[in-house]
């Protein structure tokens, strides 16, 4: 509804006679006291002229208004299906009178999906404001960022950013702020684990946060250290992850499998984790037994509007869900088509469980260096997302250079920050009690 129509107040719908293009907007007929409270009741016309639609009515009139434009013998096409992603069925309209049309439920939802897969300029430019504001959040937090702070600290400076500096309101999801060991935590920041560790000096950092603007989302995931210095470790890992997002941005374009960019970004983190002395032997008989998904059990990204996952990812006329292992947690195996929005997400983490379970079995763990692995335990995990529209010829990064991304860039900003003073309360409260 609010992709057919961009309204924000509650209680409304719309209908769109497909073969004419008439639209028309239903509006709740409110009571008096309405102005009391939430201020004055603005008056049909002026909602018609906000939401550009040909007339509004009012809800207690939908029945005779969609008898007129069906006629005696047309359909009226609602809106029910399943999110292939989510698994939640949309809430299909329903309204007094109903039961005297013509009703068919199938088509329409499978219809909206496909037309919201490619994004429109308007769709893309609110996108690419979404996406900015975000990376601007990003690197605020970059900056101001200091061991001892507490992980829900630096979630509340990217939404202060978001909001006091975007008008982004709302946040896409909910913030995931992983420091050290938590960065393995794929969905870390639910509400067993609200992002309330306290951040180590030499910790690691996975901050996968995104803003939302009239509906549509962002999703942005920086790695760096807390410390604003990377240790030899982190750079190993960190450069594995990176190698394997830049050459997947290289190689899209319409016409590519979105499966086959999964499979490059598994074999450039093998490549760049052989070459570290973390995994050994062969790549390709590494590819063979799935050993990028020991590493990265999730997909390489997914589509992006006004759901963070987006819809459209499993429509019954395009491939279905992968089974293997890493590549069935991907949220869609469709061919790339020109101005399709997607996330590339390529990460690395050393989960004890994935780790244990590799280990004992003899496929994988012949591949798998002991010390290096033991090495690496606790040490959480580095994730890379970026936001892309597919061109004609290849992609456009949504937040442009904004983010940085090679470890120098980020060491360079984070310099900056640690010249600036930032009020850290729990800080400030031990350096008045040791005085």
């Amino acid at each position: 509804f609010h992709w057919s129509f961009g309204v924000l107040e509650p209680g409304w719908y719309g209908a769109i006679d497909v073969a004419t293009g008439r639209t028309v907007l239903f509006c709740p007929r409110l009571p008096v006291d309405y102005a009391t409270w939430m201020g004055r009741i603005r008056p049909a016309e002026e909602f018609r002229q906000r939401y550009q639609v040909d007339e509004v009515r009012y809800v207690d009139e939908i029945a005779d208004v969609l008898r007129e434009m069906t006629g005696q013998h047309g359909t009226l096409y609602t809106l029910r299906g399943v999110n292939t992603d989510s698994d939640k069925t949309t809430l299909e309209a329903a309204f007094d009178g109903i039961s005297r049309f013509r009703v068919n439920n199938t088509v329409l939802h499978d219809e909206i999906a496909e037309c919201r897969v490619h994004k429109t300029k308007a769709e893309l430019e609110v996108l690419r404001f979404a996406t900015r504001v975000s990376a601007a959040a990003h690197r605020s937090v970059m900056r101001k960022i200091r061991p001892g702070m507490k992980e829900y600290q630096l979630e509340a400076l990217f939404q202060y950013h978001s909001y006091y500096h975007g008008g982004c309101r709302h946040q896409a999801y909910t913030s995931i702020c992983g420091s050290g060991c938590n960065a393995a935590t794929l969905h870390y920041g639910h509400a067993g684990d609200p992002n309330s560790r306290t951040v180590g000096d030499g910790d690691i950092c996975l901050f996968d946060m995104g803003a939302e603007y009239y509906g549509y989302t962002s999703d942005i995931t920086c790695s760096f250290p807390a410390n604003g210095k990377f240790t030899d470790d982190q750079k190993l890992i960190y450069n594995t992850v990176l190698r394997a997002s830049l050459a997947v941005m290289a190689a899209v374009r319409p016409g590519v499998s979105w499966v086959d960019m999964h499979r490059l970004a598994y074999r450039n983190m093998l490549e760049a984790l052989k070459e570290g002395g973390v995994v050994q032997g062969d790549v390709d008989q590494m590819m063979e037994v799935n050993l990028g998904s020991v590493f990265q059990p999730h997909g390489l990204g997914h589509l992006l509007g006004l759901d963070v996952h987006d819809v459209g990812g499993y429509l019954e006329q395009y491939p279905p869900r992968p089974t293997e292992a890493g590549f069935r947690s991907l949220r869609t195996a469709r061919v790339l088509e020109e101005n399709m929005v997607l996330t590339i997400e390529p990460g690395c983490y050393f989960i004890d469980h994935l780790l244990d379970q590799a280990l004992a079995n003899p496929e994988q763990a012949r591949f798998l260096v002991p010390e290096a692995i033991a090495r690496f335990r606790g040490f959480g995990g580095v994730r890379i997302e970026d936001d892309i529209v597919i061109t004609a010829d290849g992609m456009e990064n949504l937040a442009g250079d904004s983010i940085p991304r090679t470890v120098e860039e980020i060491e360079a900003l984070m310099a900056e920050g640690q010249q600036e003073e930032v009020f850290v309360p729990q800080l400030h409260a031990q350096q008045k009690l040791g005085q």
